[in-house]
């Protein structure tokens, strides 16, 4: 009679178990799908820079800087950018744009930024003498 009291006690504990771990699976799921509620993408093009930049779409998922630095997510080996230059981060449904101190500063349609700027869909952002597009899709 016990034996058949344990068997049912770890029949059930593992039932609990598998129900335990389906509801934590359901629940990350649904939070990985519900992290971006905006289907709207912002995405970079190269307008005007190097050669070997020439043809440069970035899809933006996360933080990206650019710099001279070869740890940089963009890199534009020129002398009027800095090692890590400027940062771009997704805020909500938001591109902000950070200079990170750079020595030749920072410009969005052609005016220098000081503080963090958020980018509006065909905005021109320039570091050294490359010029990369802004949009929204």
């Amino acid at each position: 009679m016990i034996d058949l009291v344990l068997f049912i006690g770890r029949v059930v504990l593992v039932v609990l178990l598998y129900l335990f771990l389906f509801a934590v699976m359901r629940t990350g799921i649904g939070l990985v799908r519900g992290q971006r509620k905006d289907p709207a993408i912002w995405t970079l093009d190269l307008e005007k820079g190097p050669k070997n930049l020439r043809g440069l779409h970035i899809d933006m998922l996360g933080p990206v800087v650019i710099g001279r630095s070869p740890s940089s997510d963009i890199q534009i080996n020129e002398p009027y950018v800095s090692a890590t230059h400027a940062r771009l981060t997704l805020q909500g449904p938001a591109l902000v744009l950070e200079d990170l101190h750079s020595t030749n500063g920072t410009l969005v349609n052609g005016r220098l930024i000081s503080e963090p700027v958020t980018l509006r869909d065909g905005d021109d952002v320039q570091v050294g003498d490359a010029v990369l597009r802004v949009s929204r899709r």
